[in-house]
């Protein structure tokens, strides 16, 4: 069921709390049919978004635990292996339009001496259109240039063992310095199958070659079949079936540093990614001006956080 846009405000004041009524369509979706969705998935009938503006105070904020985000404080890849992950790396900032995260990795060329950011919700989004948008960096904060390393905004599903049939990725992942034999900066929008860590993978992988700093509205579009990615509304990638994820996935935002690419120096340096917002329609296909349009009435309505996807 689809609603005229205008129906969103009054819905706003419901879904806040996320009692949204059964059987109610958020204004302005597209609803995906039932034949563009896998067998045995019903199409959507009632309103499941999830919208956090990401108005927090600190890492330790307990709405974060709250609202289904984790704070990654535990160690394991990607990036410079050990105990690298540092949550309070995980920061909210003022910034444009409002608060904003900050994700900041460190490092001084290093294991030791390095700190990478990641943030992570709950894993209970699969088909449907996924969307932040997301401010990445050419050039560190602080400290030399030269380092190789990913700011992403992803989903993706645990590896319980090598060529798991039940994983999944959706990537957006950004290397200003390049890397992955890309010489210079690149955006590189990734769907996975599978692969096992011995080397063998399984993905289609499209490289946007270029520097991207600034913001970007970032949206991927999963309708059962294919998945298309949109950078700044504009189609910049389609991938087939044939990588679609097959279960639910969690929602990442992370930077870090590809081990074999430190800039050859000693002296400390701090990268900065931010995001001002991200956005989930469970079972139906949005436009990238659609989501906008989402995203601005929410916050007309002064609504920082909406979450009605269940939890498998």
């Amino acid at each position: 069921m689809t609603l005229r846009r205008g129906a969103l405000r009054s819905l706003l004041a419901v879904a806040a709390v996320g009692l949204v009524p059964a059987g109610v369509a958020a204004a302005g979706h597209a609803t995906t049919s039932e034949a563009a969705l896998p067998a045995g998935t019903e199409a959507a009938a009632q309103t499941a978004v999830l919208f956090d503006d990401f108005d927090y105070t600190t890492h330790t904020d307990p709405r974060l635990r709250e609202r289904g985000w984790t704070v990654r404080s535990y160690g394991g890849g990607p990036g410079v292996g050990g105990d690298t992950w540092a949550p309070e790396n995980v920061g909210f900032v003022d910034g444009d339009g409002g608060r904003v995260l900050r994700l900041e990795a460190t490092t001084d060329g290093t294991e030791a001496g390095t700190a990478q950011a990641e943030i992570l919700h709950q894993r209970k989004f699969h088909h449907g259109t996924y969307a932040a948008r997301v401010r990445f960096t050419d050039t560190p904060v602080s400290g030399p240039d030269g380092d190789e390393l990913v700011q992403a905004f992803f989903t993706i599903t645990p590896l319980r063992f090598p060529d798991d049939p039940e994983y999944g990725e959706l990537d957006f992942e950004y290397l200003p310095n390049g890397g992955w034999g890309q010489a210079d900066s690149a955006l590189f929008l990734t769907s996975w199958e599978t692969y096992d860590p011995a080397g063998d993978a399984r993905n289609e992988s499209t490289a946007v070659p270029g520097g991207q700093a600034g913001w970007h509205d970032l949206v991927v579009q999963a309708d059962g079949t294919s998945l298309r990615y949109h950078v700044d509304g504009r189609l910049v990638a389609e991938h087939s079936g044939d990588v679609y994820p097959d279960t639910p996935m969690a929602i990442h935002f992370n930077q870090w540093f590809i081990e074999t690419g430190f800039l050859d120096s000693p002296v400390s340096r701090t990268w900065e990614q931010q995001v001002d917002w991200v956005y989930h329609a469970k079972d139906e296909i949005v436009s990238p001006d659609e989501v906008l349009a989402e995203v601005a009435g929410y916050r007309g309505a002064g609504v920082g956080h909406v979450d009605t996807v269940p939890a498998p």
